[in-house]
């Protein structure tokens, strides 16, 4: 596990410290252009919906001056493409805003992050103030709140005026709603989004397409028939690669099948999917659905397409270094890093580009995005402070007012940008970072990354991209529904939370197993798809598929 215990007094960076720092990263090779469109403007205030209790004027916790500053521990979920780093601009200078002082332990992303989360909220110990970017969707997250592990913050809205006041501006008060348990609360903060955006996608050799005179890929068929030449031209190659792992290329790609299930599900406990037709819930790790699925990526395994090593975690330069060197052409992954890989290829005319969704069986769709995802929550005992009401302001400063969360997307102007009239300006260094204005703000400062950045405006969003990557959002959202919602979650009561959960945790761990021995051949999907189906169905996925429909506001 790795710790980082962040205790640093707010004080001001700086200029020339910061600059510094920036100086140390700096490159050549960036495309996009200096002038870019500002952020829009966030109302100061407004008011909440009827269902939450209307904010107050100013108190003086919410106006506490230059004393003290709050101690509050946080758990953050870690990424190995963005190692947490105690100095990022973004996270010293929110510090000074609110006048906080932060104590943060970086967890490993994903099950280790989950369970660690789930082990504190379970026996009440060692619990932080504060847990970022938990996911919401499991029906152990219902089962923990419904048994008073959570603060339902829903009931502290006077305390949260400026996550209340983007609520509003964004238009998204009933997405919020829906996430009310069966109490009528709401226990998590969820990142806000004003508008969805294509982030990530197929990431391909552009220059092999023109030198061999293909089209852009539009299905799978194509991407096939893509592989299978570069396969040719270079035997020794595996030209599909994945960052990090196969859930990131399975959740970009399942979409198209119609099913999300197993790591890279939505919501469903990673069994289930949800059938947008019906608007219900279907049991998808048992259906025809994923079986082709499954057959696509063991053809792609089978024939040597498909890099063997996507079966475990790939290093993020394990990762680079195939794409960049040529021992693959293909990826799932995410735009801003296409700018890193270019830099690092010697091959002469080296180019990257990303494509809109491929069409499969139930169309062309990504990975489901929300208006309202996961969160920040307080686990129950940090209600017990006796400041209680000034973390939670605090928090919602943070993370939501308008100048913090300028400083998480675009950093501080006079360091990371400057304004020209209404337009963003980047400094020098981010401008020719050879990776790309957004992925070398996130290194470098902190800013864009996805546990700590929780407004997400798109206009602002595009200021960190080049002119081709707004061309290809301008394309994707023009097709049809090519990035669904995020599926409603059923609403459970305490005990059917547990059972749930008691169902979720054999069926993921079985379903994982099964989804590697089919794409790799050590299990048939001729012989063997019987016996699987048996299995989950002893594991009661039948059972939770019903239990996930019985329990869906209608």
């Amino acid at each position: 596990m790795k710790k980082n215990l962040l205790k640093v007094p707010a004080i001001a960076l700086t200029v020339s410290m910061v600059l510094g720092l920036a100086a140390c990263g700096g490159g050549s090779g960036g495309s996009t252009a200096s002038t870019t469109a500002a952020p829009s403007t966030t109302a100061a205030s407004t008011t909440q919906a009827a269902a939450e209790t209307e904010a107050p004027a100013e108190t003086e916790a919410e106006t506490e001056a230059a004393g003290d500053p709050i101690h509050i521990s946080m758990f953050y979920a870690d990424n190995p493409t963005l190692p947490w780093m105690d100095s990022w601009l973004a996270v010293q200078e929110v510090q000074k805003v609110c006048n906080v002082e932060l104590e943060v332990e970086a967890l490993p992303s994903g099950s280790d992050f989950n369970t660690k989360c789930s082990l504190v909220l379970n026996t009440g110990e060692n619990c932080p103030d504060v847990i970022l970017y938990r996911d919401t969707s499991s029906a152990e997250y219902s089962s923990l709140a419904m048994n008073g592990a959570i603060v339902p913050i829903s009931d502290y809205a006077d305390w949260t005026p400026e996550f209340n006041a983007r609520v509003q501006e964004f238009g998204l008060q009933d997405a919020v709603d829906s996430k009310k348990l069966l109490d009528g609360k709401r226990y998590y903060m969820p990142r806000l989004y004003d508008k969805p955006f294509y982030d990530g996608g197929l990431i391909m050799r552009q220059d092999y397409l023109e030198a061999k005179g293909f089209d852009d890929p539009k299905t799978f068929d194509d991407l096939y028939e893509i592989l299978k030449a570069y396969k040719a031209d270079y035997p020794d190659s595996y030209p599909l690669t994945t960052l990090v792992a196969p859930y990131v290329t399975y959740r970009m790609t399942m979409p198209s099948w119609g099913i999300r299930f197993g790591k890279s599900n939505a919501g469903g406990g990673g069994a289930l999917s949800w059938d947008y037709d019906k608007q219900e819930w279907f049991p998808a790790a048992i259906s025809d659905q994923a079986r082709d699925f499954l057959g696509y990526y063991h053809k792609l395994y089978a024939e040597g397409l498909l890099d063997p090593e996507m079966a475990a975690t790939i290093p993020d330069d394990v990762w680079s270094g195939k794409m960049a060197d040529g021992r693959a052409m293909a990826t799932y992954a995410y735009y801003d890093q296409i700018g890193g890989v270019e830099a690092a290829s010697d091959i002469e005319g080296f180019k990257l580009q990303m494509y809109p969704p491929l069409e499969g069986p139930a169309g062309a769709h990504h990975q489901q995005k929300a208006s309202v995802d996961v969160g920040i929550m307080f686990p129950a005992s940090t209600a017990e402070r006796d400041d209680f009401e000034q973390v939670v302001r605090a928090i919602d400063k943070m993370f939501f007012s308008e100048e913090c969360a300028t400083i998480w997307c675009i950093g501080v102007e006079g360091v990371t940008y400057t304004m020209d009239g209404d337009k963003i300006v980047y400094n020098d260094d981010i401008l020719n970072a050879p990776e790309g204005i957004y992925k070398y703000m996130q290194l470098e400062y902190g800013c864009g990354a996805d546990p700590t950045q929780h407004i997400w405006i798109n206009e602002r969003e595009m200021t960190k991209y080049d002119e081709n990557y707004a061309e290809i959002n301008a394309k994707v959202a023009a097709m049809d529904d090519a990035i669904q919602e995020i599926p409603p979650a059923p609403i459970f009561d305490d005990f059917t939370a547990e059972d749930a959960a008691t169902i979720t945790t054999p069926l993921a761990d079985a379903i994982e197993v099964w989804i590697d021995a089919f794409v790799t051949g050590t299990k048939s999907l001729d012989t063997d798809w019987d016996a699987y189906v048996e299995e989950l169905k002893n594991l009661q996925i039948e059972e939770l598929c019903q239990m996930y429909n019985d329990n869906m506001v209608k």
